[in-house]
């Protein structure tokens, strides 16, 4: 192959790159960021400076895809139509299907990142003008275990991956196609990186999955061992690791996300109250309050089932807080479902919620098999009913925090103020105060003094 003048000067190779979507993308970026880091490239916040651009996507709503063809249209300037430099990647959940072949020059997968400096080595040394697409053969197993997360921005919480794909195979998602069958890491892995992020001054740890409560181990990650495997002292479950982390590491604040309800166990709700440092929140998505709906969606548990662990979950950690996410509008919900959604709603009354409209993905068996058959402006007025109730929900559980005292953990300025401090108590509510003579990364007691529908408002004990 003949060279281009990058890959014959000794010069570094600055990179810039984006995430976007859920809290597993950012942790992906920051194992990214820890690969390209370790083979001597360098990260920018620059992006003129920038030799290669990459852009970590999500794909698990139409909007997502939008918002990323939206930003390849605005990064257009960077690249004339003779440029080679910069190179830019797709990565991430939208590799395999986002078009702009004549913008992308490479794109890498979920279960590939490994191999991003080879890709950019090769990209860069070929021929031909554009690479449009690198098909790789993904390895299904990976988990990225041994791999320390690099963020791109200093702080004292970061998120860490037990568990990688997901098996259940809910109709609307496309999680199963773009990250692949469930598995899970080795659990002395995780137990160790737990204790390295601790040693590097990391005061929070976020464990993350598509289902961190199907995470199991036996050896090899697969739940089909479980059928060879005899030895169920051996068999390491969500509600165990959990336990061995909090114990290993009682001055870390421990978080999880996510859960799907059908997984959770009661064994995980006892762990949980048993710890002070594991997080007292839980985000259960429900996606809807209609048994019918929650059928079509396969979703593994029916409206019945998700109340009654709603009320285990509150006798035994009475002071948990509880998130969801919520869709509106999907195939065949008649007024009839929407009312149950909001009824289920006004049983709950959530602490906080993601609320979106259904969208059809690509792959899907919904996308294959069932009509998107609610009209756009139905969608639409459900989705702000939703949110209104949501709101008026949160205020409902927020002003209970008016006059307490509360344990938060400093994680930086606040956007508004920077005199103010902000972070967050063990129920994952935000808390801004003034910052006198505190620090990031410090635990403090903060009176709380007001509120809004998401934050709140104190000053130091």
């Amino acid at each position: 192959m003949k060279k281009n003048f990058l890959t014959t000067l000794k010069i570094p190779l600055f990179y810039y790159i984006e995430s976007y979507g859920c809290q597993m993308n950012i942790s992906d970026t920051e194992i990214i960021i820890s690969i390209l880091s370790k083979n001597g490239f360098l990260l920018t916040n620059n992006l003129k400076k920038a030799h290669i651009i990459l852009l970590n996507t999500c794909a698990i709503r139409k909007k997502a895809e939008i918002s990323i063809k939206n930003r390849l249209d605005h990064l257009r300037y960077l690249k004339s139509k003779n440029q080679k430099i910069p190179l830019f990647g797709i990565l991430g959940c939208l590799s395999t299907s986002i078009e702009y072949s004549n913008l992308i020059d490479f794109s890498i997968g979920p279960n590939s990142y490994r191999k991003i400096p080879d890709i950019i080595r090769l990209v860069m040394m070929n021929d031909e003008k554009k690479i449009n697409h690198i098909l790789l053969s993904e390895n299904k197993n990976e988990t990225y275990e041994n791999i320390s997360p690099s963020p791109y921005k200093k702080k004292i919480t970061t998120f860490l991956s037990i568990t990688r794909g997901c098996d259940n195979m809910c109709t609307f998602c496309i999680v199963p196609f773009t990250r692949g069958r469930e598995r899970s890491s080795n659990p002395y892995s995780i137990i160790k990186e737990c204790e390295n992020l601790y040693e590097k001054g990391y005061k929070e740890v976020t464990l993350l999955g598509q289902n961190v409560d199907s995470y199991l181990w036996f050896g090899g990650g697969f739940k089909k061992q479980i059928k060879i495997n005899k030895n169920n002292e051996k068999i390491i479950d969500f509600s165990k690791l959990l336990d061995l982390i909090a114990s290993k590491l009682p001055f870390m604040r421990i978080r999880f996300s996510t859960s799907n309800p059908h997984d959770m166990s009661d064994r995980v709700i006892e762990v949980i109250s048993k710890h002070s440092n594991i997080c007292k929140h839980i985000h259960l998505p429900v996606q809807s309050g209609s048994n019918k709906i929650l059928k079509l969606m396969n979703r593994k548990y029916t409206r019945e089932k998700y109340i009654s662990l709603i009320q285990k979950i509150r006798s035994i950690i009475p002071e948990c807080s509880i998130s969801h996410d919520m869709i509106t509008g999907f195939c065949h919900e008649e007024e009839e479902d929407h009312l149950e959604t909001i009824s289920l709603m006004n049983e709950v009354k959530y602490d906080y919620g993601y609320m979106f409209s259904y969208s059809p993905r690509p792959r899907t068996y919904a996308y294959k098999k069932l009509k998107d058959n609610v009209p756009e402006h139905v969608k639409k007025r459900r989705l702000k009913e939703i949110i209104d109730l949501q709101r008026i929900h949160s205020i409902f559980r927020i002003k209970k925090y008016l006059g307490t005292i509360q344990e938060v953990l400093i994680e930086g300025e606040s956007k508004k103020n920077n005199q103010d401090w902000y972070g967050r108590n063990t129920q994952n509510f935000v808390v801004v105060f003034p910052k006198k003579l505190s620090k990031i990364g410090e635990s403090v007691f903060v009176r709380i003094i007001d509120y809004t529908s998401a934050t709140l408002i104190g000053k130091l004990e």
